[in-house]
């Protein structure tokens, strides 16, 4: 059954009154878009490469089952909470492999179609969320606003929704954290 848009805004409506049921209720309806964010997190973790996206979507989805504060309250703000869920399941992957290859004997993250290809991708992905974490650190708004244009894929405006700022302050925001975070990648 299709619902309406207001009827899925509804449904984001009652899980972020903290709606248990909530959440699976919306996932039909946007499992197309996280299909999508999880495909653009493994392109841009791993150019050249096609994988399968369902272990990163359905890895992402208990992530965000388990959320019991900031649950999401549109759409973009879902997207975007997803993107960032998935960008440290990525992450995680990356440091537990990372670890291996250092010996430690721990074992792989249950993520058969996220993988890695070699050491130096492990330690680009690496790289690139420490970045974001300094950025963080920084500018918090920065870095959401990385999170939700490169990770996710949202436009400006759905952007500026999420994060429930202006259109001119995202692009603005996302014109600064573009170049600092080339800056200290460089």
């Amino acid at each position: 059954m299709s619902l309406g848009e207001d009827e899925v805004a509804e449904l984001f409506s009652a899980l972020a009154r903290g709606e248990d049921d909530a959440l699976e209720q919306i996932i039909p309806h946007i499992y197309d878009d996280l299909r999508r964010v999880a495909r653009q997190q493994l392109r841009r973790w791993r150019p050249g490469e096609t994988l399968q996206t369902t272990a990163l979507v359905h890895e992402s989805f208990l992530r965000l089952n388990r959320l019991n504060a900031n649950r999401p309250v549109d759409r973009s703000h879902f997207l975007a909470v997803a993107a960032r869920s998935m960008r440290h399941i990525i992450v995680d992957y990356a440091r537990e492999r990372s670890a291996t290859k250092r010996g430690s004997g721990i074992a792989p993250v249950h993520l058969d179609d996220v993988q890695v290809a070699d050491d130096q991708h492990v330690e680009t992905v690496l790289a690139i969320n420490e970045a974001l974490e300094r950025l963080s650190d920084i500018d918090p708004r920065l870095m959401r606003v990385v999170e939700c244009r490169f990770f996710t894929g949202l436009t400006a405006a759905e952007t500026a929704e999420a994060l429930e700022v202006s259109r001119r302050t995202v692009d603005r925001d996302w014109i600064r954290a573009r170049a600092w975070l080339e800056a200290e990648l460089a």
